[in-house]
């Protein structure tokens, strides 16, 4: 896939990486997509025939990373719906990186690209299966 059209190049890498890491390590299931703004993960209409309420029709999102003007944002709507894992990913990013995490509601949000933590992200993503996430979506 190219993501030249997605990112510029001084954070091409970091976005490739970042995929990369994602790739390897998020449960079997989910569905890669990008619509020209970003890659997105996804429970495929498939598995999850309701999709997500706000479009109907369209599979369910999970994950998505994007890059921004001033940062590469993953958003992560595991962490968004469940409070364990928010808190479990706040307390381990606070122990391995050396900047203050930078978060909204499911949006992690990276401005200095040498500070990703790509091991961390691998297991945040490697947390919650699409039967995980579908039971947490569902009890929204």
């Amino acid at each position: 896939m190219d993501y030249t059209t997605l990112v510029d190049d001084k954070r091409l890498d970091a976005f490739i990486r970042l995929i990369d890491v994602i790739d390897a390590n998020l449960p079997d299931g989910f569905e890669k997509t990008t619509d020209g703004k970003g890659v997105h993960y996804v429970v495929p209409l498939s598995t999850y025939p309701s999709g997500y309420h706000v479009t109907p029709g369209t599979p369910l999102p999970f994950l998505s990373v994007i890059a921004q003007k001033r940062h590469v944002a993953l958003y992560h709507m595991g962490v968004y719906s469940d409070s364990a894992l928010l808190r479990w990913f706040e307390e381990a990013y606070a122990a391995q990186v050396p900047t203050k995490l930078d978060m909204g509601k499911s949006c992690i949000r990276f401005g200095n690209v040498k500070h990703i933590p790509y091991e961390l992200i691998g297991e945040l993503v490697s947390k919650m299966t699409p039967a995980e996430w579908i039971r947490a979506y569902e009890q929204r």
